[in-house]
Formats: structure tokens, sequence, C-alpha cells
């Protein structure tokens, strides 16, 4: 594939730990209650980066999650947990949390669910617009982006992280050139009070989401280790 990316302007802004280049990689997911989307994308993304990194993951790559209107120490929706225990991803010992300045300086990747999140988190400000996207708009970005074009995944430390900057800054370079079908097309539905079968439809549209985010920030493969 062609690279779309196209260079990214110099005074674009970074939390002070990505700009120091130190320290592993930071994700942040929001919706609204933080009890059931959020929670599904932070478990399978750790799960997903468990996978492909193995033993590394955790100290390269750090996975949360908040809410705007979150429900502070409460325990994931239960037919969250199921879906993700379904995935093989591990839904124990969550609680949710209320989405907080701090959330946001400290993250170098801010994924929403809906437009709506995305706009609140930009409103709170901390240089956040650059590094702010809906899950399902990065993954469209991400997807033309031409991996040749990144810092190579290597095993030494740091080296995930500063790909994955990389990869937040060429997402954030395209995002004026790259449009939509429509606004509901980058976001994931709430299927908070629904049934089990709606959870598993959204746990289904967060890991298709997902997955070619993990594979870009890795460059590994999910089938390379998991055998799918």
């Amino acid at each position: 594939m062609t690279s779309l990316a196209r260079p990214i302007p110099a005074q674009a802004p970074a939390p002070a730990a990505a700009a120091a280049g130190v320290g592993a990689f930071r994700i942040l997911y929001v919706c609204t209650g933080g009890i059931c989307r959020s929670p599904i994308a932070e478990r399978l993304t750790r799960h997903e980066l468990t996978l492909r990194l193995g033993a590394r993951a955790n100290a390269e790559v750090t996975v949360e999650s908040a809410g705007t209107w979150g429900h502070e120490g409460a325990a994931m929706e239960p037919h969250a947990a199921e879906v993700l225990g379904e995935y093989g991803a591990d839904p124990s010992g969550y609680v949710g949390r209320e989405l907080l300045d701090e959330h946001v300086i400290d993250a170098d990747l801010v994924l929403t669910a809906t437009l709506d999140h995305r706009a609140q988190v930009i409103s709170m400000g901390h240089a956040a617009g650059l590094r702010t996207f809906t899950l399902k708009e990065f993954t469209r970005l991400v997807r033309a982006i031409d991996p040749a074009t990144l810092p190579e995944a290597g095993l030494r430390p740091g080296d995930i992280a500063e790909r994955a900057r990389a990869l937040v800054r060429a997402a954030a370079a395209l995002r004026g050139w790259l449009l939509a079908s429509s606004p509901e097309a980058d976001e994931v539905e709430d299927p908070y009070g629904a049934p089990l079968g709606i959870f598993r439809s959204c746990g289904e549209e967060i890991f298709s989401a997902l997955d070619p985010v993990v594979t870009a920030l890795t460059g590994v493969r999910r089938d390379a280790h998991s055998g799918a």
C-alpha cells in the first residue's frame, strides 16, 4: 500500500512524557458510563497486546478507560464481562472511573466511543486535539498508513512507544484528508441496558476496530501468534 501520510506539523503538541520520548505508550478509552464500551475496549486491547508482545506488553503499553459520566468505583456491566470472557480476555478487577483532567494529560492516545465523547475530551484542553479520535475513526486512518513509514517495532525498550507515537502523528495528519462515509460510521453505539446479543455485537464491532490498531502499534499480526 502506498503511504498517504503527510508531513506532521512541527507545532503538533504532545504530552510531556511523549515529548520526552520516555515511558510506556498510554492509551485511554472513553465512553459515557465507563462500564460497557470503554472497559470492553480496554481489556480486549490488553489481551491482544499480550498475544503479540508477550511479557513485554505491560511495560511497553498502558491501557486504561474512563467515562465522561463515569460510575466511579462501579463494576463492569455483567454482559460486558461475559463478552470479554468469550474473547479470552480477563474482565476481573475492573473499577469504573470518571474522566478527569489527569487522565487526558497522561494519555498519548485517547480513543472514544462517539464523536460527542471526542468533543468532550478535546474541550478539556491539554493539547488533546491531535491525539484524540473515536476508535473507529482512528482505525480508518490507520488502515491508510503504510507500516513501512513507521519506526521499526524492535526489541529495545521504547521501540513500541516510538512507533506508536509516530502512528498517532500520522493519523492526525490524515484526519482532514480521509473522511468517513457518515458521522455514524465512526461511532460505537451504547449497549447499556440491552440483552447479551447486543453486547456481543458491540464486542465484535470494538474488536474489529482495535485489531488493526494493535497490529499497527506492534508490527505483529494476530494470526502470527494466536493461530487465528
